[in-house]
C-alpha cells in the first residue's frame, strides 16, 4: 500500500507544526539540517522520506537521492520514537531496523522528545484560537480522566486477585475436603446396601 499526497502532506504538516515552531527547537533541529532520513514501515510499498532544512521538513513518498539514515519498522511502533530511553530498547530488540547513519534517528528522536504536543496547536486554523483551546482543555482532562479511570480499575482487579488469593483454600485444606467428600460417599453406599437389603425382607 503506498502513501498518498494527502497522507505525506498531513504528516509534513504536523511534524513541521511541532518540530519547527518553537524557536526553543533551533538547536536540536540544526543538528538535523541538511540530513535525509528514510523510514521504511512494513505493509507500505513506498518509504517516508523526511528531507530536514533550516525552517521546516519536507515529507516525501519518493526520493532519487541517497539517505542518511534509513529505518526500518512496523507503523506500531513510531508512537515509541517519541522516548529517546526507548530506542535502543526497540534496536535491540529487532523492532527497530537502523541503516546508514545512526545519530540522524538520534537527533530526530531527541527533537520529537523536547517538542511539546499540543492539540490546540493543530486546532487553531480551523476553529478559533479561543475554541481550540477550550477543545483542548477538554481532551486533555478526557485522557487525565480515562488514566485515572485505568489506574483505579488497575487496583481493583489487584486488589481483587489478591483477596481471591487469600480466601482461596490451601493445599491441607483441599485434601481434607477431598477426604471428608470421599468418607461422606463411603456412608451413602453403606447405607444405600443397608436399605436394599432391608426391603429384600
Amino acid at each position: 500500500m503506498p502513501f498518498t499526497p494527502f497522507v505525506t502532506a498531513g504528516i509534513e504538516n504536523l511534524l513541521n507544526t511541532f518540530l519547527y515552531r518553537s524557536p526553543a527547537l533551533k538547536s536540536a533541529r540544526a543538528r538535523l539540517q541538511d540530513k535525509v532520513l528514510r523510514v521504511e514501515l512494513k505493509g507500505f510499498s513506498t518509504p517516508l522520506v523526511l528531507v530536514f532544512s533550516e525552517r521546516q521538513v519536507d515529507v516525501l513518498g519518493a526520493w532519487e537521492g541517497e539517505a542518511d539514515c534509513t529505518v526500518i519498522t512496523h507503523a506500531s511502533v513510531l508512537p515509541e520514537l517519541r522516548d529517546r530511553q526507548r530506542l535502543t530498547a526497540l534496536i535491540r530488540s529487532g523492532e527497530l531496523e537502523v541503516q546508514g547513519d545512526i545519530q540522524v534517528v538520534q537527533n530526530f528522536v531527541a527533537l520529537a522528545d523536547l517538542a511539546e504536543f499540543d492539540p490546540a496547536e493543530l486546532l487553531a486554523p480551523y476553529t478559533g484560537d479561543i475554541a481550540a483551546e477550550g477543545i483542548s482543555k477538554v481532551l486533555r482532562g478526557g485522557a487525565k480522566f480515562l488514566r485515572h479511570n485505568i489506574q483505579r480499575q488497575q487496583r481493583y482487579i489487584a486488589e481483587a486477585m489478591t483477596e481471591e488469593w487469600r480466601m482461596a483454600p490451601g493445599p491441607l485444606e483441599v485434601a481434607w475436603f477431598a477426604e471428608e467428600t470421599a468418607a461422606v460417599e463411603r456412608a451413602v453406599d453403606a447405607l444405600t446396601k443397608r436399605l436394599e437389603k432391608l426391603e429384600a425382607k
